[in-house]
């Protein structure tokens, strides 16, 4: 049976092995495609234009997540009890107070954003607030400050940036090989087959980067529910909002692909599927799991 100490050592194992596998990945791809093309500009210059991307994003993402979700901020004189679970959780946790947001949306929901524990912000709904008991709004609370701990914003730009680079790697093949076709020299010497496999890698190189992106963004929810629970010193508290969360079918008007996968939990309500194809695609682990994974693990 694994202690909270044991699955955030393993969670933050299996996470940074994925991130090598991407950046080993990349470099394949670019490799491969600079080969056929017998230069080093394709990767170059997609590593460039994704990089600027990426810096852009990272220090003015939070501004427009809180602008797509409407949230709206408050200070301690409009909400003093979740005030102070948000204060006492940092000090805990040893972090500075971030800005506090309220969404008001019916659905149980919160997420966490900003560049960095000083530029951070914790945001939940009115019905978190209204639906869950103070314990488990705790655990709720801590799962996001835990997200900000753990730099997990940062590590989602780092893969940002990774998948941005294989998607116009991939880009910036297909439309030079319209434009200009392959070397001649991979013509001359049977490169038809490489050329097949270079069509086929732009096509589905994008694909297995979205995989591995998801992948990694699983293993960052189950390590924020394993160090919310440290955190809180009560797992149960967080499973059992998870199970009420789970539970509610009330919809989220301001639900987009874009901004799912920062939510506790997927904002889209509905028929979820249980295959394993299903699952590849999915932003957040099963509700189950993560609730079997809380309620198996000892302090």
């Amino acid at each position: 049976m694994a202690t909270l100490y044991t699955q955030i050592e393993r969670n933050v194992l299996k996470s940074w092995i994925l991130i090598s596998v991407f950046l080993i990945f990349i470099i394949g791809i670019g490799w491969f495609f600079s080969y056929l093309f017998n230069s080093q500009i394709i990767l170059w210059v997609a590593v460039v234009i994704s990089v600027f991307q990426a810096f852009l994003s990272y220090f003015y993402s939070d501004k427009i997540v809180l602008s797509m979700t409407k949230a709206k901020e408050i200070k301690k004189e409009d909400n003093p009890e979740l005030y102070r679970i948000v204060e006492n959780l940092c000090i805990s946790a040893g972090l500075p107070m971030p800005r506090i947001y309220i969404m008001e949306e019916a659905q149980p929901n919160a997420f966490a954003t900003g560049r960095d524990p000083k530029h951070s912000a914790v945001v939940v709904t009115r019905g978190l607030l209204e639906k869950l008991e103070k314990p488990e709004l705790e655990g709720v609370i801590a799962h996001e400050l835990s997200h900000i701990k753990n730099r997990d914003i940062l590590l989602s730009s780092i893969v940002v940036v990774l998948v941005g680079v294989v998607v116009l790697i991939s880009d910036f093949f297909l439309r030079s090989l319209f434009w200009f076709g392959p070397r001649r020299d991979s013509e001359r010497s049977g490169g038809s087959v490489f050329l097949i496999l270079g069509i086929l890698a732009a096509i589905l190189a994008p694909i297995a980067a979205t995989l591995i992106q998801l992948a990694i963004s699983r293993k960052r929810e189950f390590l924020a529910d394993a160090s919310g629970a440290l955190l809180t010193r009560y797992p149960e508290g967080l499973a059992r909002a998870l199970e009420k969360i789970a539970s509610d079918n009330a919809p989220l008007r301001v639900a987009n692909n874009a901004t799912s996968h920062l939510f506790i939990a997927s904002p889209f309500k509905g028929k979820k599927a249980k295959n394993w194809l299903t699952k590849l695609f999915m932003t957040h682990p099963p509700i189950e799991e993560r609730i079997k994974a809380l309620r198996e693990m000892e302090l």
